[in-house]
């Protein structure tokens, strides 16, 4: 049974592990650099909020959830979503985004945002659609996915 809990440093390689992942993937998170077993601790503990999916004792998922923006946006948060290739198709990411939502509310944020959701990144956009997420538009070549050709994003809301 999956369970979605914040994270504890003994957490932190299984983290880093699924989190560069989709860094190497290169089609969906803007980061090039793979976090360090060191990089990632530091990483993860300075978010608002960093949340596992546990399944039998094993981490097959997280996210990170922190503000978007400063000062008077400083109500606007931000979050990204890893789920491990392993474990793709079992409703993960789901589970990760509403419990994602409830935390953003008890910590006080007023809205959700998404700034750069690869336009290709079906699932996810099915994801959020259905969650109640609301697409902004379009940016015009606004990734640049890991074989070097750009394609659209689309910036996502959701009020809390």
């Amino acid at each position: 049974m999956i369970i979605i809990r914040e994270y504890e440093e003994k957490d932190i390689s299984e983290m880093t592990m699924i989190w560069n992942e989709v860094v190497k993937d290169g089609v969906a998170f803007p980061q090039e650099d793979e976090l360090s077993k060191e990089t990632g601790k530091e990483f993860f503990d300075s978010q608002s909020y960093t949340g596992v999916a546990e399944n039998d004792g094993e981490i097959v998922g997280l996210y990170i959830l922190h503000p978007n923006n400063v000062g008077r946006c400083g109500h606007i948060c931000n979050a990204s979503y890893a789920v491990s290739s392993m474990c793709r198709g079992q409703h993960i990411g789901e589970k990760l985004v509403k419990d994602c939502l409830e935390k953003a509310k008890k910590l006080g944020f007023k809205v959700l945002q998404f700034n750069a959701v690869v336009e290709s990144n079906i699932h996810a956009r099915h994801l959020y659609e259905r969650l109640g997420f609301v697409q902004l538009g379009t940016i015009p070549g606004g990734f640049r996915m890991k074989d070097g050709h750009y394609e659209n994003i689309c910036p996502y809301y959701h009020t809390l």
